[in-house]
């Protein structure tokens, strides 16, 4: 459920509240009520259970669903209904001038507002709730079905017949320059087809296995590109295990850094840093840019992933001389 409170959510309680007051002052009206009613009552009942709503549909809610403690759901929830009904009932019998001889107490009083909460929250809280579930349901199945396409994308990418094309060529070249390097090149080649015909159903990958994978997609570029490019990697051999990408995440930043930079005199420095919380791939900039480039395409798609794979956000940097994106590491529980 969206926790969010957006402009459509006010205008639901706003006509809610108008019609609910034309009748309320048809009833004032009717009993010649005090000109301090009308003054102190709608905006305090306005204030009470918009009050009491949004506490439970922004903030208690959301809490009892992710931490299952539904004794605190209960105890909070009826405390909450008493103290705002309690304020709201207390000031409209002083503007009323009510006989406070009558005035509930003790546990008269609890039943009471629970009575008088319960009835005046119940129908605007029930528009609400079921407004931003059913906004939930609408945002997961447009994650999903976006999620669906990015993995079309991603593998239409992937087995794109440029990329076959642009390796052959260079599978070519080196058969007669260099036989030892093109079985090398044949070998790294096959692993990357082999990987993503076993992973084109997966929406995460192991970490170490992505790793695997963009350094066989490295030492493409690098054949291919020779000195144009310069890749490093850090931190290695730090502790990642139960960590997870997803799929194709590490070759989407790689290939935006080809695609985004032509070398002009200097080579495009890559450094690829790895901690037990996230892999960030830093690169520097050139000033000569690929013409008819989409910018912006793949980073979009993997936030979109992101989104619906984790709470986690993909972070990036973007300055004159350098361009910085940092993933976070996908920890699954059971």
């Amino acid at each position: 459920m969206n926790t969010k409170l957006n402009r459509s959510d006010l205008y639901i309680l706003s006509i809610y509240f108008v019609v609910s007051y034309i009748i309320q002052i048809q009833e004032y009206i009717a009993r010649d009520a005090l000109l301090r009613e009308y003054l102190i009552d709608f905006p305090i009942d306005t204030l009470s259970i918009c009050s009491t709503i949004f506490i439970f549909v922004f903030w208690l809610i959301p809490k009892i669903v992710k931490e299952k403690k539904y004794i605190f759901f209960a105890l909070v929830g009826i405390s909450i209904l008493i103290v705002f009904t309690g304020i709201d009932y207390t000031l409209g019998f002083w503007s009323g001038n009510s006989n406070w001889e009558r005035f509930p107490t003790g546990f008269d009083f609890i039943l009471k507002m629970l009575d008088i909460g319960s009835r005046q929250v119940a129908f605007p809280f029930a528009l609400l709730l079921t407004k931003k579930f059913y906004e939930g349901q609408n945002n997961l199945l447009e994650i999903e079905k976006q999620q669906k396409e990015n993995e079309l994308k991603l593998l239409r990418s992937q087995i794109d017949p440029h990329f076959l094309f642009n390796n052959l060529n260079t599978l070519d070249s080196l058969i007669d320059s260099d036989p030892e390097k093109a079985k090398e090149y044949i070998n790294r080649l096959s692993l990357i087809y082999r990987y993503l015909i076993q992973t084109k159903d997966s929406e995460v990958m192991e970490f170490s296995e992505e790793l695997n994978f963009a350094e066989n997609y490295i030492f493409l570029i690098k054949t291919r590109f020779e000195s144009d490019y310069v890749f490093k990697i850090e931190n290695k051999g730090i502790d990642v295990s139960n960590s997870f990408l997803p799929t194709g995440a590490i070759q989407t930043l790689l290939e935006n850094v080809v695609k985004h930079n032509k070398p002009n005199r200097n080579p495009i420095y890559t450094t690829i840093k790895i901690d037990n919380k996230s892999l960030t791939i830093l690169n520097t900039k050139s000033n000569v840019k690929p013409s008819n480039v989409s910018f912006g395409t793949g980073l979009d798609n993997l936030k979109i992933r992101y989104g619906y794979l984790s709470n986690k956000e993909v972070l990036i940097v973007n300055t004159e001389k350098e361009f910085k994106v940092t993933i976070p590491l996908i920890k699954l529980t059971s």
